[in-house]
């Protein structure tokens, strides 16, 4: 288990993206901004020139985890990778697939053997990882993939969307709005929220999370007269949820759920497809929005937007949203520290 000073891991995501120059602009307001002590798993030598771009003067200091937290305070850490980074910012190559998956792995690794704390991701692009052969549908389901090989045993990760006034939850997530009622299952939704449930408890500190179910229809259906799912299957998950001590209310209709009075009545929303959980959490608080990932046996949360090719290497890319996913990574992190 890390302890409260050991300091978190940072990938720089896909270095033809903004990553690398958020990441260097959330260091430069470590003391403004009350940011965590991290390290950047990176190209030292493309960081450095991503802070030139940005007409930035960086102590940048090449380091192992260990020495990260002390260095902190007066450099910019950057554990280096072993694989070739090619600096091309706004234009993703697929030649950088090898040094996005090392830094992966290493933060992961580091998480599991004690050397980070939480590991935090900067965003990475799918099609040059796919162009370069790799098969995960995405970031979150490679984590998964790397935490069920480690562990030995099957992990399923949930997306919350977790901001100062709202925590979001859908159980369905990249796939067309047509095929969602197909992809809908109680076991699905029963799931998600145990899941939720129990991260809400052990990392977040709440000790009788209150999880409210959205419909899927409008008016949650209205009885039956607007699709059946929300009877048929949103319900009898709900009550079974009920029956497990889980505090667990809905099918509630979408359209009033997310104001400030209905906030207050509950801990997260589980919704049930990513734009139901996604617009409410965005529009609320779009720049201190975290993409956290729930279900994984170590703290994993990301900024909560992409790439950004179309302003790479510009230095107008805000890094609030990677400050709160790094601040967010603290907290849980020692919240973990003092229930396990």
């Amino acid at each position: 288990m890390a302890s409260h000073g050991t300091p978190l891991a940072l990938t720089s995501g896909d270095p033809s993206g903004i990553g690398p120059e958020i990441a260097v602009a959330a260091w430069r307001l470590r003391n403004e901004a009350q940011v965590p002590a991290f390290y950047l798993l990176a190209d030292p030598s493309l960081v450095a020139a991503r802070a030139r771009a940005m007409g930035l003067e960086v102590a940048i200091v090449e380091t192992d985890p260990a020495g990260a937290k002390q260095l902190f305070a007066n450099a910019l850490p950057v554990v280096p990778l072993a694989a070739s980074t090619v600096d091309t910012p706004g234009q993703p190559d697929k030649g950088n697939a090898s040094s996005i998956i090392e830094a992966i792995d290493r933060a992961v690794a580091d998480t599991f053997e004690g050397r980070a704390a939480a590991v935090v991701t900067c965003p990475i692009a799918k099609k040059p990882l796919y162009d370069a052969g790799f098969r995960f549908p995405g970031h979150t389901e490679y984590l998964a993939h790397l935490a069920s090989v480690k562990t030995g045993t099957e992990i399923t990760p949930v997306m919350m969307l977790a901001g100062p006034d709202l925590r979001a939850v859908p159980v369905t997530i990249h796939i067309s709005l047509s095929e969602v009622p197909k992809a809908l299952t109680a076991d699905a939704i029963i799931e998600t929220v145990r899941i939720t449930a129990h991260d809400l408890r052990t990392r977040f500190g709440i000790a009788s999370p209150r999880i409210a179910v959205s419909g899927l229809n409008p008016h949650a259906g209205e009885g039956g007269a607007m699709g059946h799912e929300d009877e048929r299957i949103i319900r009898p998950a709900v009550e079974a949820l009920k029956s497990e001590g889980i505090v667990a209310f809905g099918p509630l209709p979408a359209d009033t759920m997310f104001h400030a009075r209905a906030r207050a009545s509950y801990d997260a929303a589980i919704c049930m497809y990513h734009d139901q959980a996604l617009i409410p959490a965005k529009a609320l608080a779009f720049d201190e929005t975290v993409n956290v990932t729930l279900g994984l046996p170590f703290i994993r949360t990301s900024p909560d937007h992409g790439t950004a090719f179309d302003i790479a290497g510009q230095g107008i890319a805000r890094p609030d949203s990677l400050i709160a996913a790094l601040k967010l990574a603290r907290q849980l992190a020692d919240v973990e520290a003092k229930t396990s």
